[in-house]
């Protein structure tokens, strides 16, 4: 029996990637912690696994983002300003409490996404090997692509290299120049050695990196690390006592589009209300997932005929009957989707979003709108476009094939295993 610690950012983008990958390990018999906050409890211990509670560490709640309240709306000052104001800061009191649980009670192997820096200092303060799951889309450094944050596709012509490199140094030393100077600083409080890379690349120095997708739907790169393993998507199984809604037989009728907004971003201005309005005429049948508000939030009166709401509806259930997934840009929404070859409109500009619609764009699935907030008709011409042109819904069902192949929970387990192994064979023969 292996024993396992994650610690991913406690947000739920980052904590659900990795609740299929521990609940697999933990049916093999290891043992898994699970460093979280309050609001994630229930989950992980509905898994098996153990919660352990944040102490010291910055308390990030996505609800509650005004506890920033100089935080900005979007683009690359959103981003700026999150890397140093949020997942920056959580290190300091993350590692506190990291530290001492193992001291406590140790592992073999420490999980983080990657987003979660902690889990790196952690390797530097007590040798334990380290893995990171993605949560997004590839965002280290390549001689192919132009940083991550800048949403511009990649290139590896000359021409292209020498651009990714210049725009590589423009934002290590001016863009991020403050959130590099802040991390460096940090680490020489924590009695950390310095990064030895950019803030983006801290995965590349992981034991093991664990992407949830497949090489199709990424750019290509011809320098990517031998620690990153595209295992797939994680299908999340259905609460059992799950009832389906009254309407649920009229997925059989017509067109399904299911809209669904992230967690974070869950101003419905953005898109469930725009949406909801722009295909009010179509002849389609419009789902609508509202995640972590209540359904009645929508508050449009009267709600078109055509229209259903629902606060949540499990994937497992529901992909199967949709015909277009329309969402804001969530990574693991669209991947569900994919794996059940729907094709994609991707709107969003706020966090990774504008990465993510490029992705959608580069490999065929879809449409991608760099926008905050879409117009009517912008959402409607994508639509039209989607259903009217077949090679998206071909792009998407080549995707379901590529992924009937692989199923994250069991690779990374697989993985995650091998590398708790080579650990324990290390100690053995020490």
């Amino acid at each position: 029996m292996a024993r396992y610690l994650f610690a991913p950012m406690p947000l739920t983008g980052h904590v659900n990637p990795g609740l299929p990958i521990a609940k697999a390990l933990i049916a093999r018999g290891h043992d898994v912690r699970f460093y979280s906050s309050a609001r994630f409890k229930k989950a992980i211990e509905g898994i098996g696994a153990r919660w352990v509670p944040l102490r010291n560490a910055l308390a990030v709640d996505e609800e509650h983002l005004d506890m920033f309240p100089g935080r900005p709306a979007e683009g690359i000052a959103q981003l700026q300003y999150d890397i140093k104001n949020i997942f920056i800061e959580f290190v300091r009191g993350a590692l506190a409490d990291l530290v001492a649980e193992l001291r406590r009670e140790p592992a073999d192997v420490i999980v983080g996404d990657n987003a979660s820096a902690v889990v790196e200092a952690v390797h530097q303060k007590v040798g334990i090997p380290w893995a990171v799951y993605g949560i997004t889309v590839l965002g280290m450094s390549s001689r192919d692509t132009a940083p991550f944050g800048l949403a511009l596709p990649p290139s590896s012509t000359p021409l292209g290299r020498m651009r990714n490199k210049t725009l590589s140094w423009l934002v290590r030393n001016v863009i991020f120049r403050e959130a590099k100077e802040h991390n460096a600083k940090m680490r020489r409080e924590l009695g950390l050695p310095a990064l030895g890379r950019f803030l983006f690349d801290f995965g590349k120095g992981a034991d093991l990196y664990l992407q949830g997708s497949v090489p199709s739907f990424d750019y290509p790169r011809t320098d990517l690390p031998a620690n990153v393993h595209y295992i797939g998507v994680s299908m999340p199984p259905p609460p059992a006592d799950w009832q389906p809604p009254s309407w649920w037989q009229q997925l059989r009728t017509q067109r399904v589009v299911l809209v669904t907004q992230g967690t974070i971003n869950n101003d419905f201005d953005q898109l469930i209300r725009p949406a909801i309005r722009a295909l009010a005429e179509e002849n389609v049948l419009v789902v609508v997932t509202t995640g972590s508000r209540p359904a009645e939030d929508v508050e449009l009166d009267p709600l078109p005929s055509n229209v259903r709401v629902e606060r949540f509806i499990p994937y497992a259930h529901l992909m199967p009957h949709v015909d277009l997934l329309l969402t804001n840009g969530g990574y693991g929404s669209i991947q569900i989707a994919l794996a059940h070859g729907v094709p994609v409109v991707a709107i969003g500009k706020t966090e990774d979003k504008a990465e993510i619609a490029n992705r959608v764009e580069w490999s065929g699935v879809g449409i991608g709108l760099k926008v905050r907030v879409p117009s009517e008709t912008q959402i409607r011409n994508a639509v039209t476009r989607v259903f009217t042109t077949p090679t998206y819904a071909a792009r998407a069902e080549a995707l379901r094939y590529e992924l009937s192949g692989l199923d994250a929970a069991r690779s990374g387990a697989d993985l995650l295993e091998e590398l708790a192994g080579e650990q324990t064979l290390l100690e053995q023969s020490a």
